[in-house]
C-alpha cells in the first residue's frame, strides 16, 4: 500500500468508488471520467506502480485482474458486442495514476489504431 496513491486510498476505502467488484486480490469501480458508456477500472490490492514493475511472482495476480475484467464485461452486457482492454504504462503510455490498472471500455464501437 502506497499511502500516497489515489487507488490504494480507494482500496482501504479513505476515498469512496463506485464499486463493481472486489475480493481479496482486486477491486473494481467507475472510472470518474468515463472515455465509453462503460469505463471500469480495474486494479490489484497490491500497489505496483506499472506492468513494468510486475515480476513473475505477479502472474496470478495479472491473470485473475484479466479473467475479472472479462467476468465484468459479459456481467455488464458488453462482451457479444466487444469491448477494449486497455493498460497504459508511463507517460508516452498515457498512464495518469501511478497504480497499475485495466481500464475495461464498452457500450460503442471503438477504432483501431487507438490515439
Amino acid at each position: 500500500m502506497d499511502e500516497n496513491c489515489i487507488f490504494c486510498k480507494i482500496i482501504s476505502g479513505e476515498i469512496p468508488s463506485e464499486l463493481i467488484y472486489k475480493d481479496d486480490v482486486c477491486v473494481a469501480f467507475n472510472d470518474i471520467s468515463p472515455q465509453a458508456p462503460t469505463h471500469i477500472l480495474v486494479i490489484p490490492r497490491e500497489h505496483f506502480a506499472s506492468l513494468n514493475e510486475a515480476k513473475d511472482g505477479h502472474k496470478e495476480i495479472l491473470g485473475h485482474l484479466m479473467l475479472k475484467t472479462a467476468a465484468i464485461a459479459e456481467e455488464k452486457g458488453i462482451a457479444d458486442q466487444g469491448y477494449r482492454v486497455v493498460i497504459n504504462t508511463n507517460e508516452n503510455g498515457g498512464q495518469t495514476v501511478f497504480h497499475l490498472h485495466i481500464h475495461l471500455l464498452g457500450g460503442r464501437q471503438f477504432i483501431f489504431p487507438p490515439g
